[in-house]
């Protein structure tokens, strides 16, 4: 094994020698340029920042395609649970709880995320939006997991706060469809 200082080396050699063939493959995959891009961002950042000590000629290459395979099928398989879902959501007969909010509601909450404080609001956004998790935020971000969950918290209690009103009628549908099944 090579120490920690070649290590560095190494893991650079080879993010600049493969990092565009891991890219295509990783694309072939997610058929997303910027999720493979991400997915092979992720695996380097995994090996750098667990200083996993790779022995020089001996798999590195096939370590790299497999450590990128498993991280686009897990992000196929979110995506998958999420489309499920969604279609779930969307089954016909079912009444979907956003129909019954008005397009004036739906301003408002709007309007509501929009005055967040601003590292509120994008932490908001990326986990509720952009379905991205509390890690994918915070990495992303360049802050810690802790920092992302007192964000999500303090935007969480804020929209409690400004809409309850709707929170309440939205509770109300959730309660009366459970007693009616």
């Amino acid at each position: 094994m090579l120490n920690d200082h070649n290590d560095d080396r190494l893991v650079e050699m080879c993010f600049k020698s493969y990092y565009q063939a891991l890219h295509r493959y990783a694309y072939a995959m997610l058929k997303n340029n910027e999720e493979a891009g991400d997915a092979v961002q992720a695996v380097f950042l995994k090996i750098w920042e667990k200083r996993i000590h790779l022995i020089k000629d001996q798999g590195i290459r096939a370590y790299l395609y497999t450590a990128v395979h498993h991280h686009c099928l897990n992000i196929k398989r979110q995506q998958r649970t999420q489309e499920k879902r969604l279609a779930d959501y969307r089954e016909p007969g079912v009444i979907n709880i956003n129909q019954l909010i008005s397009k004036e509601s739906y301003n408002r909450i709007m309007n509501c995320i929009d005055q967040l404080p601003e590292q509120c609001r994008l932490v908001f956004t990326k986990s509720r939006f952009e379905q991205k998790t509390y890690n994918q935020i915070a990495a992303e971000l360049d802050i810690s997991v802790k920092t992302v969950e007192v964000h999500m918290g303090k935007a969480l209690r804020i929209l409690r706060l400004k809409l309850s009103d709707i929170l309440w009628i939205t509770f109300l549908y959730n309660t009366f469809t459970c007693f009616s099944n």
